[in-house]
Parts: structure tokens; C-alpha cells; sequence
């Protein structure tokens, strides 16, 4: 109720999620507000009446330019896991996580040339638009196909190994399940690609940030290259779309000028063939 009553009094739009695990979101709103908005949740670890809503003194707070769209309601959700990963093991990221490595730390590994691997924790398609340079693209679909792909990377149990994803959030269970399959020497990028790209834009990270919100990519500025590729023709591009077949959808990155001339994408002959039958059937 608190939470609610704070974002809609301040005219946020986005979505918050709420575990016992912790709390993690994404808001929309004037500067002044999420300001506001941020003070308010430090104070209320200060109060003596927080009754179980957790300690948010410590919380990380990442701020990004924003279009005033980016979202269409207000959306606060209570959920078993923050990220819902299912892993085939216990992983409690207050118990067992990997070394959380600040993104200072990571930019003296890459000047120093330090001896690690960077393993992306994202999804596959999220990887094509934009990643760490040099980084392991695990290749999954979402986040529960982790132990599936373990074996892809059983070869690194020995090296340094440092997880990434967007804001940091789900390296906490994936870098600790890493850690329980008996790699030796694990850490986890402290506030994720967004605040090494705040802290660095345009250095040691190739393309853009998949974001899931209307936005749908982001950069920070500074002299970056586009690595995205449109999966029709292979032109530079980072502009997304999903297939127009509805059973379909995949989401799929599409040039506009391989889009169809209403706008509609699809990602194989198939799915427009498909489509177009069910159009003259109906």
C-alpha cells in the first residue's frame, strides 16, 4: 500500500515488483518527483514504524533519461522471486551470490588487462543488440535455461569469471548458482551494464541496452558502434519488432525496409504465409 500510494501521488508510471528477496522496479516521472520518490524510501529505513518492509537504506538507485512513455500505467506486483529463474537448485542471493566487482573495479581489469571471461546473463536476443566486448553469449531464451547451458561453460570453473546483466538483478541468483556448481572464482557486475554505461559511455561495451519498456534500447552517449543486425537482410539496425503471426510473435530485430508495407513484421516466409491464409479464410 505504501508503495502504491507514493507512485501514484507522485504520478509515476512503470512497474514495481516486491519478494521477500528484496524489491526491484523501473519508474517514470519528472526529476524532481523521483527525487522526491528516492529520499523517501531511505527514510523509511530510518522509521520505527517500517514493520517488515525492509531496509532500503543501502537501495541502488540507477537514473536514465526517459521519453514519458515508456511505460502506459503504474504496475506494483508481489511475487515469490524478483526474477522468476526456477534453477534446479536453492539459490539465496543473501546467502550465496558472486563477489560483487564495482564497475571502477572492471574498468581497471580491462586497462590492466586482468585474466577474466564475461559471461552474459541475459537473453539471447537482448545479447544481439548490445554486449560487453569479448563477452560469452550462453545463448539462452530466458532465464531458466541457465542449467541447461551450464555445460557450455563448465570450461571456465577454473578462470575468473564475472556474470553481467542489465541492472544487476539477476546475476545475484545466476552468478550464486554458478558459485554452488563449483566455479571457483565468481563475481558479479555491481549495478549491471546500466551503470557501467552511465560511468562509461561508449567504452568496452559494444552496441546498445535492451531495455523492456518502450523504449526498447537505450545508449549513454559517447562513440559507440551499432552491432545489432536485421535477421532479414543484415544491415545495422537496432530497431525491434515481433512477428505478426500472433502464435508466433518472436521478438525479432527488423530494418524498416524489410518491414511490410502496412508495418508488419514477420520472421519467416512461413509465419506470412500463415498469416495471410487465416486472412482470406476469415
Amino acid at each position: 500500500m505504501w508503495h502504491r500510494g507514493i507512485c501514484n501521488a507522485l504520478g509515476f508510471k512503470g512497474r514495481i515488483l516486491i519478494a521477500k528477496e528484496g524489491i526491484n522496479g523501473t519508474l517514470e516521472g519528472k526529476t524532481a518527483d523521483t527525487e522526491k520518490y528516492m529520499e523517501a524510501l531511505r527514510r523509511l529505513s530510518l522509521s520505527r514504524d517500517t514493520r517488515g518492509m525492509g531496509n532500503f537504506r543501502d537501495i541502488k538507485f540507477k537514473t536514465s533519461v526517459g521519453t514519458g512513455n515508456a511505460f502506459p500505467k503504474m504496475k506494483i506486483k508481489v511475487r515469490d522471486e524478483i526474477v522468476s529463474v526456477k534453477l534446479d537448485e536453492d539459490v539465496n542471493p543473501n546467502v550465496v551470490t558472486g563477489k560483487h566487482l564495482p564497475p571502477h573495479e572492471l574498468k581497471k581489469w580491462y586497462e590492466k588487462g586482468e585474466d577474466f571471461v564475461v559471461v552474459d546473463m541475459r537473453n539471447d536476443y537482448e545479447f544481439k543488440v548490445g554486449h560487453f566486448k569479448d563477452s560469452i553469449n550462453p545463448n539462452l531464451e530466458n532465464s531458466r535455461d541457465l542449467p541447461k547451458a551450464i555445460q557450455k561453460l563448465e570450461h571456465l570453473k577454473d578462470k575468473k569469471v564475472l556474470t553481467v546483466c542489465t541492472g544487476g538483478i539477476r546475476c545475484e541468483k545466476m552468478s550464486g548458482y554458478l558459485v554452488k556448481k563449483g566455479f571457483k572464482d565468481v563475481y558479479q557486475l555491481d549495478g549491471g551494464m546500466h551503470s557501467y554505461m552511465e560511468k562509461y559511455p561508449g567504452e568496452d561495451f559494444k552496441g546498445t541496452l535492451y531495455t523492456f519498456d518502450n523504449r526498447i534500447v537505450m545508449d549513454f552517449g559517447g562513440d559507440r558502434e551499432i552491432i545489432g543486425k536485421c535477421e532479414k537482410c543484415g544491415e545495422k539496425s537496432e530497431r525491434y519488432s515481433n512477428c505478426a503471426d500472433p502464435i508466433c510473435h518472436k521478438h525479432i530485430i527488423c530494418c524498416e525496409k524489410c518491414s511490410e508495407e502496412n508495418g508488419e513484421v514477420f520472421c519467416s516466409e512461413a509465419c506470412k504465409v500463415k498469416m495471410l491464409n487465416s486472412k482470406v479464410q476469415a
